[in-house]
Parts: structure tokens; C-alpha cells; sequence
């Protein structure tokens, strides 16, 4: 196959540096963006006189004459050709003739890849927020249906107060909320194109880069044609977008590995989630949980990979460049596939809502509020804090909850204590007085639940 810069040479590239130079087999990916800004470029150049509107024509139907072949599997993308845009134009001309060659006119394929690149990502960006809002979305009817879910809440994966479940996944819904925003801030700050930027330093046609920009929904050309051929800070940004992303669903099936254990017996994952052991019948693993953890490594990998890939190449574009595709491309496909199967996961899981009661019980996370019923009958604090930690002490003792003492027990440490203690020390007191915004308290859940909603009707 003869390259589309083989003028230059006299002799044939050896067959070993051809493939190890070759694109087409990860590049392939994004053949609708290189027809889509294939088509615009015609556009532009039939619009400035460059191109006859006749050409236009030929050129714009044979493009999506080749789009739709490659569509239906008519057509195959193979790797006779070196990369995505030697396939098109290779087609294009076997189909529509000398015209065919007129679209490369004004452009490099510096500036083609980064328009392509770009125009890839930006559709990925709104196909990931589709996902985080899915599951933002199960999130939200899980804190619906759990204000009065009472479960431990943890610090150092000890006990330590009494929350609900629906303040417990409600942070989680903060996170991915953040998660939202940040590939918007992505999407917005990359929104610029670079065609018409050329090899690195323009063209000396009279392109109308604005009227490109407008035709694929940028909000203008990019400003500087050397940045514009080497920028890859999207694919940096949109990689540590998708480390933050899979770290907080690592977080979140960390945390449903432990409730799944018969030491915690929190939840009940759906069979369609789960798989057993080959020799143990008694077993039902977290599988999907252990999987998007573990695919958590392999995306910061591919940030790390792009990061280190930058940091030494000098102005313009550099091969090296070429290596932001396939581990971007790979990383994507992780993000969208744990997001999907994630949502299925916990949207399909069963609370068993005595189980994190009683845990919440058994593990004294009603001390806190055993003592501050001390401060409110007027023990300072500090002490307030010894007598309780003796109480504990009793309990543990006795292989009881502060629930499960007896007001003589109490006294028997303080005589402060009477018997409104019982109801001060309840999951429900414990947790309904908690009523600043942010806290587990039902009256503000209600609120953050409603702010929420408006959240997601509104993005």
C-alpha cells in the first residue's frame, strides 16, 4: 500500500518499522470523527472558493458513502492501510476519482488526528456523564427509601457513630456528582478546534477555521497552531477524571465486599452479580465489587502511561504522541464498562436493614451520645468521657450493648444517670437530633434528597 507521504522516498519502508509505525489498528476506533471532520473541512473549503461545489458534492457523498459501508460491515477498516485517514482517502478516491485528492487540501494529519482525537473524546465525555448519572440516579432511590435505615458509621473501619444508609450512599452521590462536573469542566475548557492548524505553523490557504469550529460544535478554532498540534492536556484531564472516578467506585465496592461477608451480613447482592467457587458450594463472591476494584489500577496505569509519554517532548508534534489512543481508548471502555455494571450491582442489592441495626448497636456507636447526656446534666465533658469509656468497659465485660445495661449499672459508675438515658442512647435519638445540614437527621436527609432530585432533573 503506498504511503501518502512516499514521495519523498526512494526505497520501501522495512515491513517490521511499518507496523511498529502503523495506527489503523487502534486508531480504526474513531472512523466516524475522521469522516465527520472530514466532511466539515469539505465544507469550508467549497465555502472559501477552494473547492468547486461540485467537488464538494462528490467528495461529501463518496464520505458517507464509506461511513455507511463501514457501518454495516460492508467495508473493512484492515491493515493495509497505515492509519484511519489513509483508509478514508484511500476509499474515497477509489470511489469518487481525481476529486477525491483535493481533500487533504489545507489540512496535516497533525491537525486531522487532534480534531479527531478530540472530537472522540468530547463524545465519550457525554456518553460517560449518561452513566454517572444512571447511577447517581439508583444512589438517589437507595437514599429514598433508607431515611430510617439506621447502620454504624465508620472511622479507621472501627465503629463509631450511629448514620443511615441513606446518608451513608449519599456521599457517595457527592462524589460522583464532583465526577460530573469535572468532565464538564473538561468538556468546556477542550472545546476549541484545531483544524487548520496544519503541520504546525497553519496554511497559507484562506481557511475560515471559525465557520469549521461552528460546523462541529466548538466553540472556536484554538489560538496557537503549534499548541493546537501537540495539546494533549484533554487526554490528561479526562484520564485523571476517570482515576477519580474509579477510585470512588473502588471506595463504594470496598466497602460492599465487607457488607457482603458473613462478618457483616449487610447486604444480599442479586445471583445476576455474583458467581460461585468451583469447590466451596457454601460461596456467593462480590465478583463485579473485586473486578472494579482491581480495573481501578489499570486506569490510574493509563494516566500514569500519558503523563510520563509528555513530559519530555519538545514543540511541535512527535510520534510519541500516538501512544495517548490506545491506552486512552482502553481506559474509556474500563470506565463505561465498570460504571454499567456497577449501577446494575447496587441497584439490585438487598439491605438487611436488623443486621445494620444491631451491628450499629453491638459496636457502642451510641457512646458519644451517652456522654453528651452526661454534659447536659452538667459533667464536663473530659469527664463525661471516662465514665462512658467505663461503661464500655462494663459492656464488653458482659458481652452486652449500653442499651442492654441496667440503670443500676449506670448509677453504680455515675448517679447522674436516670432512666431518660435509655431513650437519649436510642439509634433513633442518636440519629434524629443530628439535624445541621449534612447530617444523618431524617428532616435535613429530606432536604439534600429533594435538592438532589432537582439536581437531576435539571443535568
Amino acid at each position: 500500500m503506498a504511503q501518502l507521504w512516499g514521495g519523498r522516498f526512494t526505497k520501501e519502508t522495512d515491513k517490521l518499522v511499518y507496523n511498529f509505525n502503523a495506527s489503523i489498528s487502534f486508531d480504526q476506533k474513531f472512523y466516524e470523527q475522521d469522516i465527520r471532520g472530514s466532511k466539515a473541512h469539505v465544507a469550508m473549503l467549497a465555502k472559501q472558493g477552494i473547492l468547486t461545489e461540485t467537488e464538494k458534492e462528490d467528495i461529501t457523498k463518496g464520505l458517507d458513502g464509506i461511513l455507511e459501508d463501514v457501518r454495516s460491515g460492508k467495508l473493512e477498516i484492515t491493515s493495509a492501510y497505515e492509519d484511519i485517514h489513509s483508509f478514508v482517502e484511500a476509499n474515497l478516491i477509489d470511489r469518487i476519482g481525481d476529486a477525491g485528492k483535493k481533500l487533504h487540501t489545507g489540512r496535516s494529519r497533525n491537525d486531522q488526528v487532534a480534531l479527531d482525537m478530540k472530537l472522540y473524546v468530547r463524545d465519550e465525555i457525554d456518553e460517560t456523564d449518561g452513566l454517572l448519572k444512571k447511577l447517581l440516579e439508583a444512589l438517589q432511590k437507595i437514599m429514598e427509601e433508607n431515611i430510617h435505615t439506621y447502620m454504624p458509621g465508620f472511622t479507621h473501619l472501627q465503629k463509631a457513630q450511629p448514620v443511615t444508609l441513606a446518608h451513608h450512599v449519599g456521599a457517595y452521590f457527592e462524589m460522583f456528582v464532583r465526577d460530573r462536573s469535572r468532565l464538564a469542566d473538561i468538556r468546556k475548557r477542550m472545546n476549541t478546534c484545531p483544524l487548520g492548524a496544519g503541520a504546525l505553523a497553519g496554511t497559507t490557504y484562506p481557511l475560515d477555521r471559525e465557520y469549521t469550529a461552528q460546523l462541529l460544535g466548538f466553540d472556536g478554532p484554538t489560538r496557537n497552531s503549534m499548541d493546537s498540534v501537540s495539546d494533549r492536556d484533554y487526554v490528561i484531564e479526562l484520564l485523571s477524571a476517570f482515576a477519580t472516578i474509579m477510585m470512588h467506585m473502588s471506595r463504594f465496592s470496598e466497602e460492599i465486599i465487607l457488607w457482603n461477608s458473613n462478618e457483616y451480613r449487610f447486604v444480599e447482592i442479586d445471583d445476576a452479580y455474583s458467581t460461585g467457587s468451583s469447590i466451596m458450594p457454601q460461596k456467593k463472591n462480590p465478583d463485579i465489587a473485586e473486578l472494579v476494584r482491581g480495573k481501578t489500577g489499570r486506569v490510574y496505569g493509563a494516566l500514569t502511561s500519558i503523563l510520563t509519554t509528555m513530559k519530555g517532548i519538545p514543540l511541535a508534534y512527535n510520534k510519541d504522541m500516538q501512544e495517548d489512543k490506545e491506552l486512552t481508548f482502553d481506559a474509556i471502555d474500563t470506565v463505561k464498562g465498570c460504571l454499567a455494571l456497577f449501577t446494575g450491582m447496587v441497584s439490585t442489592m438487598q439491605f438487611h436493614k436488623k443486621n445494620m441495626e444491631a451491628s450499629a448497636k453491638n459496636g457502642f456507636t451510641n457512646a458519644t451520645d451517652a456522654a453528651d447526656y452526661l454534659v447536659n446534666h452538667g459533667v464536663p465533658f473530659r469527664d463525661a468521657h471516662g465514665i462512658v469509656g467505663r461503661l464500655v468497659l462494663t459492656c464488653i465485660d458482659k458481652g452486652i450493648s449500653l442499651d442492654e445495661l441496667s440503670l443500676e449499672e449506670y448509677k453504680e459508675i455515675s448517679p447522674v444517670f436516670e432512666e431518660d438515658i435509655y431513650d437519649a442512647i436510642s439509634m433513633q435519638t442518636c440519629v434524629e437530633k443530628r439535624m445541621t445540614i449534612g447530617a444523618p437527621g431524617p428532616e435535613v436527609m429530606e432536604q439534600v434528597i429533594a435538592q438532589n432530585r432537582r439536581y437531576l432533573e435539571e443535568n
